[in-house]
């Protein structure tokens, strides 16, 4: 019985205790840190915004404003400045312009100013590219910049988020049995700056993802995902339209993944 004892002695000298450790104090200094930091993420955002329509506001009051005749400025007979009355004659006289515009004369009176153009050798080249550029942005029939895509670029197994410009037209669509559409894959993290590629329909894999979440997500290089589940379809992020060959294509750059 002894001997006994004093092995049970032994082991429980041998066994170090196991001891559990509080959690670390959290200094005073960290705490500040922590704070200051979530208060610029809640306020940048904001503070940036208000700055943006600030500064626009008092351009277009300081640059619109003075070409109202002093007669017919409310302005001249308050005490005080109207913030934003620029604003409102801007909206107000492109709103005319396209009154004037719609009709026969309207209409007439651009065509000749167009002709005028057509003859000034530099002039005509901006005007045109201009023109073609706004007309496109602004078309309401038309699907620019209305779809997200994955291309596998620049090399086979590396996907690259894309915007759908248009359908390629002439020679280029000609290039391909397939139907060619136009993409701009943009760069990290200035969106406005990227790559025109002319893809067949059939290597794109379309997106249910709208614009504004694929320009987040660049811009946020890859940080800021669409929030609704359904959008992304899976776990993944991927989330596929029944389009031509993609989800076959997605599939098969990615042999051990099951078929969406």
């Amino acid at each position: 019985m002894r001997k006994k004892s004093s092995k049970q002695a032994g082991a429980s000298e041998e066994t170090p205790s196991i001891l559990v450790e509080p959690p670390a104090k959290v200094s005073l200094f960290a705490r500040l840190r922590t704070y200051f930091l979530t208060g610029i993420v809640v306020t940048a955002p904001i503070g940036i915004t208000v700055y943006l329509i600030y500064v626009f506001v008092s351009f277009m009051d300081e640059n619109i404003t003075p070409l109202i005749p002093v007669r017919y400025n409310p302005e001249t007979y308050l005490p005080f400045g109207i913030p934003g009355f620029g604003v409102v004659i801007a909206i107000i006289g492109l709103i005319l312009i396209g009154f004037l515009t719609a009709n026969f004369l309207g209409r007439t009176l651009l065509a000749f100013g167009e002709r005028i153009v057509g003859r000034m050798p530099v002039v005509r080249s901006i005007y045109n590219a201009l023109k073609q550029i706004m007309e496109t942005v602004l078309a309401k029939s038309g699907t620019s910049f209305r779809e997200v895509v994955l291309l596998e670029y620049p090399r086979k197994g590396i996907w690259s988020l894309a915007f759908v410009t248009s359908q390629a037209k002439g020679e280029v669509n000609d290039l391909n049995e397939d139907d060619m559409i136009s993409i701009f894959v943009p760069t990290t993290p200035n969106p406005t700056s990227g790559f025109l590629l002319f893809v067949p329909k059939s290597d794109l894999t379309f997106l249910d993802m709208t614009v504004e979440d694929g320009v987040k997500l660049v811009i946020s290089a890859g940080m800021i995902w669409p929030n609704d589940e359904e959008k992304n379809g899976n776990s993944n992020g991927h989330s596929l339209k029944n389009g031509k060959n993609g989800q076959k294509k997605l599939t098969e750059s990615n042999p051990e993944k099951e078929p969406l």
